[in-house]
């Protein structure tokens, strides 16, 4: 019965896994369809390389500071013949979902740097994100490294910071990353024009409702299977991101006066919200977190983009930054019992803590762009900007066919 019970934790966490690395092709393809044509390979091109580039780092050196665990032995060993690695391989499979994890941070930040961004500084910079900045949060966050949960939290604020599914350490680190990136980067040419913001339309509707559809799908991976083992599942989780997506939904809709963009991303943030306390808050708490994301989202991308001229693409800062920000605080209060959640939390140990992971994602994001930009530069020249990321650094256009016989005509 024991050996069942560990395959079936290691199946479990593997499609939990799977379900998450799925949600790599809705941030592909959500951000194809926002970016204009002419930067619709290279979106595609940063997301899967960024992935591959992540699973090195987080393999080579992430995961040990993170969680103290290389993989530098023999398979036998990996596969649970030693202390320190779970039987049939369940500390791989561990690997393989938390890598899923890391490499959403890269993801997430590519929408923010869009159509402007050098290839390679990209590529540098996720490195070092998944590599050495990302782990010091997760391994602070999720095992209790630094002495940071006991020493500071509940000494002073009375619990554990608490973040179940990466509002603070996935979504609010890497939305404020990206903000750091897109301040250093600047924005796009002809985005602006004095006082006037001028508008990108987005390719393609459809590609962008794709990208949303997949990643809502596969956010019950990243959420409910957050758990890590079938005894520890909770249907509480799947109900609250639900909800709270629904909410987001709803939220954007009217908020965004039926915006379709809006309404995709709406979706997303609500989910974005509802991860930190998405197993201990009741779920018409959920449904106002996430309704408060969506709204969130909505006024917020407005003001910084047009008002605030800070030239995010795909809106991440809101979406993921501000959003992330708010679960984690969320958590806090409708995690408390007196607002029907199950407890275990303080206001205070969630503001403090999701505002420190925040702030340290806008430093860490302000120095790895700062590195990438002094050793490699991270803008694209002028001509190739015009040109368009496509031909500018794959060479191809998303239609090649078409792009043939159009110059065989002209």
């Amino acid at each position: 019965m024991e050996q069942l019970q560990q395959g079936t934790d290691v199946f479990f966490l593997l499609m939990g896994a799977i379900l998450v690395f799925s949600m790599h092709g809705g941030f592909a393809f959500l951000e194809v369809g926002t970016v204009r044509h002419k930067n619709q390979v290279n979106a595609l091109v940063k997301i899967l390389v960024d992935f591959a580039l992540s699973t090195l780092a987080y393999f080579t050196v992430g995961y040990f500071i993170a969680y103290g665990v290389h993989f530098f032995h023999s398979a036998e060993v990996l596969s649970g013949a030693a202390k320190g690695f779970d039987p049939q391989g369940g500390t791989l499979v561990k690997f393989f979902f938390l890598c899923t994890f890391a490499a959403a941070v890269p993801a997430i930040v590519s929408g923010g740097v869009a159509e402007r961004i050098s290839f390679n500084a990209q590529s540098l910079a996720t490195v070092l994100l998944v590599g050495l900045a990302y782990p010091l949060l997760e391994g602070a966050a999720w095992n209790k490294n630094f002495g940071l949960q006991e020493r500071l939290f509940v000494r002073y604020f009375g619990a554990e910071f608490k973040d179940f599914a990466g509002s603070i350490v996935v979504h609010a680190f890497g939305g404020w990353v990206a903000l750091a990136a897109i301040r250093i980067l600047g924005p796009r040419i002809g985005r602006y024009s004095g006082t006037r913001a001028q508008a990108t339309p987005p390719s393609s509707l459809p590609w962008l409702a794709m990208g949303s559809w997949m990643l809502c799908i596969g956010w019950f991976g990243f959420n409910v299977m957050s758990a890590q083992s079938l005894k520890a599942v909770s249907g509480l989780v799947a109900i609250n991101s639900l909800l709270a997506m629904c909410g987001g939904i709803v939220a954007a809709l009217i908020a965004g006066r039926n915006d379709p963009g809006f309404v995709h991303n709406g979706a997303l943030a609500g989910l974005v919200a509802v991860c930190a306390g998405s197993d201990i808050m009741h779920p018409v708490g959920s449904l106002i977190v996430g309704a408060a994301a969506g709204l969130i989202f909505v006024k917020m991308f407005q003001v910084s983009t047009e008002r605030w001229k800070i030239d995010d693409v795909l809106g991440v800062w809101a979406l993921h930054g501000l959003c992330g920000l708010w679960g984690g605080i969320a958590c806090g209060i409708f995690g408390l019992k007196a607002f029907g959640g199950t407890g275990g939390v303080t206001f205070a140990a969630q503001l403090f803590g999701s505002i420190m992971g925040a702030g340290f994602g806008f430093v860490a994001g302000y120095i790895v762009y700062t590195i990438a930009n002094s050793v490699i530069g991270l803008r694209l020249s002028p001509d190739d900007e015009r040109k368009g990321a496509d031909l500018a650094i794959h060479k191809i256009g998303s239609n090649p066919e078409a792009d043939i016989r159009q110059n065989r005509a002209a």
